[in-house]
């Protein structure tokens, strides 16, 4: 990328974007957007999305339409219309109204593959650069820029410095140091199949809970389910599990029909398993013209849905910031500080939520499943709203 000094005159910003998942793909699309010329380097060798499904939630709808941005996923995916939260055996306890509420905010939110979401974001960011088997290992402040280096010998300098490259970033080791992951003490389970069932309707979003585990069935379209399911276990059991489709079906045994149905039409190679795990809360996201986004930043449990949209977020923010700014470093320091506080909302709140799902002493249970049965949707859809509200930055954007 681009060696020149500085940036005065008519050239334009430069950015290097590490890793391409949802959020690296995400920056490279909205920067592009406000006049920034992107590459993105990533360290698989294949363009593959990683993981099976996930919420596109409406906040990330809005933030990507305040900069004329549609990636057309409901043409892709599938809108949520409801969100039942049921016993393990299929009794209901409450429904949530999440057509009312993205309603009200503005815009869907949209259950899509991961594939689906990829396909439409290496559309929007047209020619932008990819470059795969590029793992980055560190980078240098260098004068005004900064120069990434990469484990082939490869090196390339920009204006800025994006690090998107997960859970396990290379760049937040160099500005945060060694880390330790949160462990949430149980594994997940995911998988995308095709699936018919009298259930599944469309739209259909079902969260079932057990003693100590729960299970997610939605519709994202295209006649596939997304499935997921979750159990209690020990943090060195959920990284280490190593079992099969036929261990978790028995981790499911007698749960409601439509649950086991879906594990067992699912290929065996379709399954995914995933310990559950985040971070403490980071405070310091960059230095000078480097920058953390995405699960880089601030990985969160799944709780609130909101992992791969807050990202999505970030990544308008960002480019905001970016435009805003005379000086890119300071569009960087100012995305971050208009990112901190509700990032760390969603981390925390994502994390205490999780542990009231994955409750396994029976009296709590039956204690929450009562509350959840007869409190007010507007209580319960509280902190959903709040997740799935975008505000536009205040620092010299339009929103």
């Amino acid at each position: 990328m681009s060696s020149g000094n500085g940036t005065s005159g008519t050239r334009r910003r430069t950015a290097v974007v590490v890793g391409a998942g949802i959020g690296g793909l995400a920056a490279a699309v909205t920067l592009r957007r406000v006049g920034i010329d992107v590459e993105v380097h990533e360290r698989a060798a294949e363009l593959r999305p990683a993981g099976t499904a996930l919420s596109v939630m409406t906040n990330s709808m809005t933030a990507l339409a305040s900069l004329g941005i549609d990636l057309r996923l409901e043409e892709r995916g599938r809108a949520i219309e409801t969100a039942e939260l049921m016993t393990s055996t299929g009794g209901r306890i409450t429904t949530l109204p999440y057509r009312d509420l993205t309603e009200r905010l503005g815009a869907p939110s949209v259950c899509v593959s991961r594939s689906e979401l990829q396909a439409a974001l290496l559309e929007a960011a047209g020619d932008c650069p990819v470059h795969l088997g590029s793992a980055a290992t560190g980078y240098t402040l260098d004068g005004d820029g900064v120069r990434v280096r990469f484990a082939d010998g490869r090196e390339a300098r920009a204006d800025l410095l994006i690090g998107a490259d997960g859970i396990h970033s290379a760049v937040r080791r160099q500005l945060a140091g060694p880390e330790t992951l949160r462990e949430a003490g149980y594994l997940c389970w995911l998988a995308v199949t095709p699936f018919d069932h009298p259930r599944l309707t469309p739209g259909f979003n079902g969260h079932y809970w057990g003693r100590g585990q729960r299970f997610g069935l939605h519709d994202i379209g295209q006649g596939h389910a997304y499935w997921w399911g979750t159990r209690n276990m020990s943090a060195e059991s959920a990284r280490e599990w190593k079992g099969g489709k036929d261990e978790v079906a028995r981790a499911f045994d007698g749960w409601a029909a439509e649950v086991g149905e879906v594990i067992r039409a699912t290929p065996e190679e379709a399954v995914h398993a995933v310990p559950a795990q985040d971070r403490p809360f980071l405070e310091r996201w960059g230095e000078g013209p480097v920058t953390l986004l995405g699960d880089a930043a601030h990985p969160m449990l799944t709780a609130l849905a909101q992992g791969g949209s807050t990202a999505v977020e970030d990544a308008v923010v960002l480019a905001k910031c970016c435009a805003a700014a005379s000086d890119p470093v300071a569009g960087l320091r100012a995305y971050e500080e208009a990112r901190r506080a509700r990032t760390k909302w969603l981390v925390d709140n994502s994390y205490s939520l999780s542990r009231n799902e994955q409750e396994e002493r029976p009296l709590a249970m039956a204690v929450r499943n009562t509350l959840m049965r007869y409190a007010p949707s507007s209580l319960l859809m509280r902190p959903f709203e709040k997740a799935m509200t975008y505000t536009p930055p205040r620092f010299g954007a339009d929103g």
